[in-house]
């Protein structure tokens, strides 16, 4: 129960999260504003210390923003760049709890966005209200009071939907002043594996749902589907409308088990070199890693797997052999 709470004021004191179904003025129709690539992906672990040691010690990010002590950690970031950042949750609750939280993406707009939204029937509440975070510290809940106090005002603008399949998606909006924007430039560490998340991957049971959401109202664009066969598809990439990062669908994936949920909830780093990763990953003592190989969308990938079973895949962003299936459209 406290880690549901800790999650909900998460989302709720890193946004000044507002809930919100915009009334259009009529006759007049609310634009979409820019979503320019991935922000984050979360994820639960249940030891934050081997979480620390492959994302810190094997990837090389550093970690930033950490809320909570080394006795009761809320949750910590290893930040990729200045625009996105992997997040750790403790208390994984067993090997069976799906890892994921939620994934989010940058806009320039996070108001005009949720207002658009809501404009094309997206689910949210009525009021125009933020939610402050401080009337939700309950006297008999400390764990919520010590979150609440540790958390700046002016973080970000952000609000969360669920797509289709039931995902968490949230939609961040950095502000000037905010605890990212004062980090610009810092805790980006020598030893950081890669610069950049280039797509962030969940499972999708209904692909004309999916595409109704993320292509038709987000305006996310196809940029190449394939599968382990030819004539069948179980990956889709869509591409955000302002962007080079992608969604990837992870398609016909029946009552998977823990260790397939992991693989196909994933994300991937770009990196310029995979076989150069590869010795740099086995020189930081890896072991047990998978060989690189070609992927049938033509591109050299690395797949490694975080303590929980997490996939972390480094790939190249251009492909070496021809993709199976589809050409990679980039317009």
């Amino acid at each position: 129960m406290k880690l549901a709470l800790v999650r909900l004021l998460f989302l709720v004191a890193t946004a000044s999260l507002f809930v919100v179904h915009a009334q259009t003025p009529a006759g007049k129709e609310i634009k979409r504003p820019a979503i320019v690539g991935v922000a984050h992906i979360r994820l639960r672990t249940d030891n934050v210390d081997a979480a620390r040691a492959f994302y810190r010690g094997m990837l090389g990010f550093d970690e930033t923003w950490v809320k909570g002590s080394d006795n009761n950690l809320l949750f910590t970031n290893f930040k990729v760049n200045d625009h996105q950042f992997i997040q750790v949750f403790p208390g994984l609750k067993s090997p069976t709890e799906d890892r994921l939280v939620d994934i989010a993406f940058e806009t320039t707009d996070a108001q005009q966005l949720r207002a658009y939204l809501g404009s094309k029937g997206v689910e949210m509440a009525d009021t125009l209200e933020p939610v402050k975070a401080k009337s939700l510290v309950s006297a008999d809940s400390d764990i919520i009071g010590d979150f609440i106090r540790g958390i700046s005002p002016d973080v970000a603008l952000s609000f969360t939907v669920r797509d289709p399949d039931g995902h968490l998606v949230e939609f961040v909006q950095y502000l000037p002043r905010s605890m990212y924007a004062k980090d610009f430039g810092k805790h980006l560490g020598a030893r950081r594996i890669s610069e950049r998340i280039i797509h962030v991957g969940v499972t999708v049971k209904d692909r004309e749902a999916a595409d109704h959401f993320y292509r038709d109202i987000l305006g996310f664009k196809l940029q190449w589907h394939g599968g382990m066969k030819d004539e069948v598809t179980d990956w889709v990439a869509m591409r955000v409308p302002q962007g080079t990062d992608w969604l990837e669908y992870m398609l016909n994936v029946h009552d998977p088990s823990p260790r397939t949920l992991g693989v196909m909830h994933h994300f991937s780093l770009g990196v310029p070199s995979v076989k150069d990763s590869y010795q740099e990953i086995l020189k930081r003592g890896m072991k047990d890693a998978e060989a690189p190989k070609i992927g049938r969308d033509g591109k050299w990938q690395l797949n490694l797997y975080d303590p929980d079973g997490t996939r972390a895949e480094l790939m190249e962003p251009t492909p070496v052999e021809k993709p199976c299936c589809s050409p990679i459209l980039l317009k």
